[in-house]
C-alpha cells in the first residue's frame, strides 16, 4: 500500500513539472438517436403513369437550384419506393441486389414535406413506411458535413443512402463491397428516373465527411453512408 503512494506521488510530482503528460481520455461518439414512436404509413405507390421509361430517360437531369415549395406525401412515397420498394412477395425491390441481400437502408431528411414534421425517418420497405429517427430539421448540418453543398439544404427533402456492408460480404467476402456500391447505384438510377417521372428536381451527391453524415443522421455503428441526394421542386 505504502509503495503505490510513493509512486502515486512521484507520478502526480512528474505531471507536475511537465515531465510527462497526462494521456487525454479519448473523445466519445455521439450515440445514435433511438427511433422514437413515430411512424408515418406511406401511401401505396402508383404503379402506372403517362411517362414512359424512354421519356424519364431523356428528361434525367442532375438540378442543384430548388423551388421554396413543399412536396406532398405521395410524391415522397413514390421515391422512397422507387428506391427500395417491395414489388415481389417474397421480398424482392425496385432495385437489383447482389444474393437478394438487401444492404441498403434508406432514410429521409424532411425539410418541408406536407403534412410531415421536420426531422429524420428511416424507411421501412417491407411495410413501406418510415419512423422518426430525429425530430429536427438537419439539412444545415447536413449541407456543412457535404462540404457547404448549399443544395442539400436548399431541398424539400434529402434522401440519404447508407449501407450494412457486412450483409453482402458475409456472403461473397471483399468482393461484396463492389456488389453494395452497384445497387447503391442502382437505387439512385430508380430516384433519378422516379423523380422525372413527377417533374422534381434533384441530385446524387458523394462528396461529404462520412462520419459526420452517420452522426448527424443518427445512423447504428453497422451502417455506412454512401449518398445524399437533394430532391426539391424545380425552379
Amino acid at each position: 500500500m505504502k509503495r503505490n503512494l510513493l509512486w502515486l506521488l512521484i507520478l502526480v510530482a512528474l505531471v507536475l513539472s511537465g515531465c510527462v503528460r497526462p494521456v487525454p481520455a479519448p473523445v466519445p461518439r455521439p450515440t445514435p438517436a433511438a427511433p422514437s414512436d413515430t411512424i408515418i404509413e406511406l401511401p401505396e405507390p402508383r404503379l402506372e403513369s403517362s411517362v414512359s421509361v424512354e421519356e424519364a430517360l431523356l428528361k434525367r437531369r442532375s438540378v442543384r437550384e430548388y423551388a421554396d415549395a413543399p412536396l406532398t406525401l405521395e410524391e415522397v412515397s413514390q421515391l422512397l419506393w422507387a428506391a427500395q420498394g417491395i414489388t415481389a412477395e417474397w421480398g424482392g425491390r425496385t432495385a437489383p441486389s447482389a444474393g437478394a441481400l438487401y444492404p441498403l437502408e434508406v432514410y429521409l431528411v424532411v425539410g418541408n414535406v406536407e403534412n410531415i414534421a421536420p426531422g429524420v425517418y428511416k424507411y421501412r420497405p417491407s411495410r413501406h413506411e418510415i419512423v422518426q429517427v430525429r425530430d429536427e430539421d438537419i439539412r444545415s448540418e447536413l449541407a456543412k458535413a457535404a462540404l457547404g453543398q448549399v443544395w442539400i439544404k436548399e431541398g424539400a427533402i434529402d434522401i440519404v443512402i447508407a449501407a450494412v456492408y457486412e450483409r453482402t460480404t458475409k456472403k461473397y467476402g471483399d468482393r461484396g463491397v463492389k456488389y453494395v456500391h452497384m445497387e447503391a447505384g442502382h437505387a439512385a438510377q430508380n430516384i433519378y428516373l422516379q423523380a422525372a417521372v413527377l417533374d422534381l428536381g434533384m441530385v446524387t451527391v458523394g462528396a461529404f465527411y462520412d462520419d459526420q453524415v452517420k452522426d448527424i443522421i443518427g445512423m447504428p455503428e453497422d451502417e455506412s453512408p454512401l449518398y445524399v441526394i437533394p430532391v426539391g421542386r424545380k425552379t
